[in-house]
């Protein structure tokens, strides 16, 4: 639990996952219980590919609005594809965020069984290296997702593959955020109050100032990663799986100072997400007197993300 202002995410390197596999999970697991987040470096993903990805971001939302809104399909609710500025809103707030984004989904074969619940990727005519880039960066976050969530395994005395069939051709979904310059009487934050709907969420760009989580104290509390590393966050169905064991904290990102607004932030998260039709049901493990089932209808992945859509504007009823 969080317990002082001043309380820090403790920096994780992932090169001592191969190490030493039961320390490295206990100390993500550790400061998932504490915070609901993890800073983790030496992720596997490489510095010029991330290079690569963020020059490919920002050439993207340089282009024309006109020509970024044909690429925008409402009735999807934005899981492929475009979403303006100022179309997405956290659950319960009054003022939508102040960000547009773009959304890069898992390719399929043709004739998947996924194929009705997980619709193609939408790709931009440009800029020219868009598709192979961020196809190569799917491909990355997939790698670096899964060997967390085994050390999250681990952390709950599951087998380290116990997530291997849960998240086979899940529909995970990599953000690309544009938090455009804002005037200094903008209504609203860059993104309200929320918890992400996913498994775990792996984010890079957070150097930049801004992102922010709620402790347990009321006490909203900066993260600050060193340059290169992932900000890791629990979701709502892993929440939801573990009985609240890890728990999904409430973030935000706020807008920066005065001297900060005349700029663009930007930043890459990747909702990892299990397959549409994962059962997710209390495990038996996450259940004690102390702690009683507070879920005891499962539901599938695909029913629970689609309710969450419904809440935050993406989809409509």
């Amino acid at each position: 639990m969080l317990d002082t202002p001043a309380a820090q995410v403790p920096a994780l390197s992932l090169k001592d996952e191969a190490a030493d596999p039961a320390a490295f999970a206990a100390a993500l697991g550790g400061s998932f219980e504490r915070f609901g987040f993890a800073v983790v470096s030496d992720h596997g993903i490489s510095d010029d590919l991330i290079a690569r990805a963020w020059e490919e971001t920002k050439e993207l939302f340089a282009l024309p609005d006109e020509e970024k809104r044909s690429y925008y399909t409402a009735a999807g609710g934005g899981q492929r594809g475009y979403t303006p500025f100022k179309t997405e809103i956290a659950k319960g707030a009054s003022a939508v965020d102040l960000k547009e984004f773009w959304h890069v989904g898992r390719g399929l074969p043709e004739g998947h069984r996924y194929s009705d619940v997980m619709p193609p990727n939408i790709w931009p005519s440009r800029p020219e290296g868009f598709r192979p880039v961020f196809e190569e960066l799917f491909a990355a976050f997939d790698t670096a997702g899964d060997r967390l969530l085994s050390a999250i395994a681990r952390h709950l005395k599951l087998d380290a593959h116990w997530f291997d069939p849960a998240v086979k051709d899940g529909n995970s979904i990599l953000r690309l955020l544009h938090y455009p310059p804002i005037p200094v009487d903008a209504e609203g934050v860059r993104a309200g109050a929320h918890e992400d709907i996913n498994l775990i969420t792996l984010l890079l760009g957070a150097e930049e100032a801004g992102l922010e989580l709620l402790g347990s104290d009321g006490m909203w509390l900066p993260i600050k990663p060193p340059e290169g590393a992932m900000v890791v966050n629990v979701g709502d169905m892993l929440q939801r799986l573990t009985n609240h064991v890890l728990p999904s904290t409430t973030h935000r990102v706020v807008n920066p100072p005065p001297e900060r607004r005349g700029h663009s932030r930007y930043s890459m998260p990747f909702f990892l997400h299990p397959a549409p039709d994962f059962l997710i049901e209390t495990l038996p493990s996450c259940i004690t007197p102390d702690n009683p089932n507070r879920y005891p209808e499962p539901i599938t992945a695909h029913d629970y993300l689609h309710e969450r859509l419904v809440e935050i504007g993406l989809v409509k009823k």
